[in-house]
């Protein structure tokens, strides 16, 4: 076949994103089995965890989204074989991470108001606000962590990435049940234990990247150490290109929180029942992560080499793949639903508890498996727009999407008008929906081939750039 072996085909796309694959897939085991976990230990910390988690999330969000823009400027610049540059990009991520670490744990304090606004049921909103703070004063870890990352990810040494990942899966799991349960010489902490595991396991992943990129052959290399300088020009460009990133990554986060907190208007059920089916969703979603980085990556290199066109080329080999995959997600989920419910249940659930989730959940599922080929759309053409610099394009798209489809229809549908936990879902499948068209229509229209993040000066042989409007690019 053609595709496969020609450059940016199938076996590139596979060898570059599969590891991030497994990477996205070792957190998604390790979510999944802390929810189940929670799931067994008590209906009121699986109620609570994913508000909770994903309050944190979100908080974590825009800093994320920053910081992990390293990926991009590391690609373009090994693309432009600009090697030296990449330990100055990697130092400016970790200089922010840094900052951002020292912010998001003075959320903590904002823990207890932020919840009583969301309003959840007293004993839920305990739990939540304990999660909540742990999982945030441990955030810098995973903001660091995805800058580090980059420096590998970037490169297209994704196997690294995937290895250290499964070995923060591996302390991760085992330490969960017992922090949540109190196996052994372990206390019993439910809820606050899942949090305390997770942190754990994020410290040993900064830890294991730190090792390796600090290495004496990185150091001479790439001057992962000699070019730890702070670099005002490119910490700027870090700034301009990484936070329309950032923006958009928290309004997604956001939008899909705001969501899941005004499910927990709807009743316990709801809340309980939408938990167990955006859990089980994760399984589509985060893997499908992977190829939307190893796919920036892509298109990323090919900037910084001034062939688009290769990016292009990868871009067609990521989607006919990840349609594939998703088709498979999506026939699992219409045609054994029960069979990933009951994994979420427990002994202490009522026979009528159980058939409750049941029954909401069977058609929840189904929502899920008609939005995954729109998240397929979406993930892998703003990863292509995002590895060329297009980055504030995907923040307005997301931001007028996330507030027109999602925000104010949700809260309007549950607050003003009483509808119920249908209505709610098939408005965060038309905003799925949408980013998948919106991103696909931009793709198609090109602009993304004449930008990129890097100076001029990296690019052998290649002048200054012609920018369209609205994005500055240094020369």
């Amino acid at each position: 076949m053609k595709r496969w072996n020609a450059p940016n085909g199938y076996r590139d796309v596979l060898n570059i994103s599969l590891p991030l694959v497994a990477s996205m897939g070792s957190i998604t085991l390790m979510q999944f089995t802390d929810r189940m976990f929670l799931a067994n230990y008590s209906v009121d910390a699986i109620a609570a965890a994913l508000p909770g988690g994903i309050a944190s999330f979100t908080t974590i969000s825009f800093f994320m989204g920053v910081a992990s823009y390293t990926n991009t400027f590391v690609a373009q610049y090994s693309g432009a074989g600009a090697l030296d540059r990449v330990g100055a990009a990697l130092w400016q991520g970790i200089y922010f991470s840094l900052v951002s670490a020292v912010v998001l744990a003075g959320l903590v304090f904002a823990a207890g108001p932020l919840f009583d606004l969301i309003g959840h049921s007293p004993h839920i909103r305990a739990l939540e606000v304990s999660y909540f703070s742990i999982l945030t004063l441990g955030a810098g870890l995973v903001v660091l962590g995805s800058a580090m990352a980059a420096f590998f990810t970037g490169r297209g040494l994704t196997r690294v990435v995937m290895v250290v990942h499964v070995t923060g899966a591996v302390v991760n799991i085992p330490l969960d049940y017992c922090l949540i349960n109190g196996a052994g010489p372990f206390p019993e902490l439910g809820i606050e234990g899942a949090a305390v595991a997770t942190v754990t396991a994020y410290a040993f992943i900064v830890l294991f990247l730190g090792v390796l990129i600090f290495g004496r052959r990185n150091r001479t290399g790439f001057g992962t150490w000699p070019r730890r300088a702070f670099d005002r020009d490119l910490f700027g460009r870090l700034m301009r290109y990484g936070a329309p990133s950032g923006v958009q990554f928290f309004l997604e986060i956001f939008a899909i929180g705001f969501f899941v907190q005004m499910l927990g208007r709807l009743g316990d059920l709801e809340l309980a029942t939408s938990n167990i089916v955006l859990s089980i969703e994760t399984l589509s979603f985060l893997p499908m992560v992977g190829f939307h980085i190893g796919n920036a990556t892509l298109v990323g290199q090919a900037v910084g080499r001034a062939r688009p066109q290769d990016g292009a080329y990868a871009t067609t080999s990521a989607l006919h793949i990840t349609f594939v995959y998703m088709g498979a997600v999506a026939a699992l989920f219409v045609g054994a639903p029960q069979f990933l419910l009951g994994l979420f249940k427990a002994g202490h659930h009522t026979a009528a508890e159980y058939a409750g989730i049941m029954a909401l959940g069977v058609p929840l599922m189904r929502f899920v498996a008609l939005y995954c080929f729109f998240d397929a759309l979406n993930l892998v053409f703003s990863g292509a727009l995002k590895g060329a610099g297009d980055t504030r394009f995907i923040m307005w798209a997301i931001g007028i999407l996330a507030t027109g489809v999602m925000i104010i229809p949700v809260y309007t549908a549950v607050e003003v008008f009483g509808a119920g936990v249908y209505t709610v879902w098939v408005l965060a499948t038309l905003y799925i929906c949408g980013l998948g068209v919106a991103f696909l229509l931009r793709y198609l229209h090109g602009n993304w081939k004449r930008m990129r993040v890097i100076e001029s000066a990296a690019v052998p042989g290649e002048g200054p750039l012609h920018p369209e409007p609205g994005f500055p690019r240094d020369s």
